[in-house]
């Protein structure tokens, strides 16, 4: 399948399972990290809304997470910024002046 890296967004090609091993073609980064799983988020408990994945304390570093899978959508980073996020919404609703 085909994916933005999470770490430089660029599309990539990805087969799922994504290995602990796995990196990005065009940037090297590490693909099964934390911070590039769907599962990822920061106002979650442990960081993570699957509630059966055991605790991994550096969100940034390969792990070997069975509940893994890659972000193939949304802010490549996983990191929303809540104002932001409703400035848009507002923006959506009465439009930008």
């Amino acid at each position: 399948m085909e994916v933005p890296c999470p770490a430089c967004g660029k599309t990539i090609s990805v087969t799922e399972p994504v290995g602990r091993r796995d990196t990005c073609q065009v940037c090297g980064a590490d693909l099964h990290v934390c911070l590039h799983c769907r599962h990822y988020d920061t106002s979650a408990y442990n960081e993570c809304r699957e509630p059966q994945a055991d605790r991994v304390v550096d969100k940034d570093r390969p792990n070997f997470c069975d509940w893994f899978h890659i972000r193939t959508s949304g802010d490549p980073s996983g990191k929303t910024d809540p104002k932001a996020k409703a400035k848009a919404a507002l923006e959506g609703l009465f439009g930008k002046k």
